[in-house]
């Protein structure tokens, strides 16, 4: 079932075989680049191309080098270094880049059936895990930032609002600014269940002498 489609050497392939693996390169490449659009929330017609073509590309080389998968996977990283070297890429589009390699690794190979059941595993898990709420962050996890006078004492001060409405409450940076004037606090905090935000902020604005209070998700890095 798994059988490579190619006899044990691809110099000799016919024009019917290399293009029955062109073709299955693009389509497996397509329908991976319609899975990234739908469970990423940020992408481009420019990054969707590239998914689409590059199994293409990676089965080309593999041809062109006569199968060998050492010299392959060498090439291929070069390029893949090239790459992210040059563009900044998060956890789901370094999975799609390497998702689509695997794609003309398997074609590259011969090993066409092979690539398609795992192209059609892994689409399903993507767009699975990023339809339901299974792993998650936890959705009452915040980012707390306090601006406080430099001659107010700010690490026991909060301790009794922090009590009221957080869970947890962790100080991660204190800074200087307004040219030393002020401290920025940033905590990560969780918050209790059933209490209103605005509640937090306002007991908040009473002990800092109602200077700037902000509370915001998280930045995250979109994930799986």
């Amino acid at each position: 079932m798994f059988n490579s489609i190619f006899d044990s050497s691809t110099a000799g392939m016919d024009i019917q075989t290399a293009l029955i693996a062109a073709g299955a390169s693009l389509l497996m490449g397509l329908i991976l680049a319609v899975s990234h659009k739908i469970s990423s929330r940020h992408t481009t017609k420019g990054f969707l191309v590239t998914l689409t073509v590059l199994p293409l590309l990676v089965m080309a080389v593999m041809i062109m080098i006569n199968g060998n998968l050492g010299t392959s996977i060498a090439i291929l990283g070069a390029f893949s270094l090239i790459r992210f070297r040059s563009i900044r890429g998060n956890a789901r589009n370094l999975l799609s880049i390497f998702f689509a390699m695997m794609i003309g690794l398997s074609a590259g190979m011969g090993h066409v059936m092979f690539g398609a059941i795992i192209t059609i595993i892994g689409v399903v898990a993507m767009i699975f895990f990023s339809c339901t709420p299974i792993l998650e962050p936890n959705k009452k996890e915040r980012v707390l930032k306090i601006v406080v006078p430099e001659d107010m004492d700010y690490t026991e001060i909060f301790d009794d609002v922090f009590k009221k409405y957080l869970s947890r409450a962790e100080l991660i940076t204190s800074k200087t600014i307004n040219m030393g004037s002020l401290y920025d606090l940033t905590y990560n905090v969780r918050l209790k269940s059933g209490i209103k935000e605005k509640d937090l902020m306002d007991d908040i604005r009473v002990k800092n002498c109602n200077l700037r209070v902000s509370l915001s998700q998280p930045i995250q890095e979109e994930e799986l």
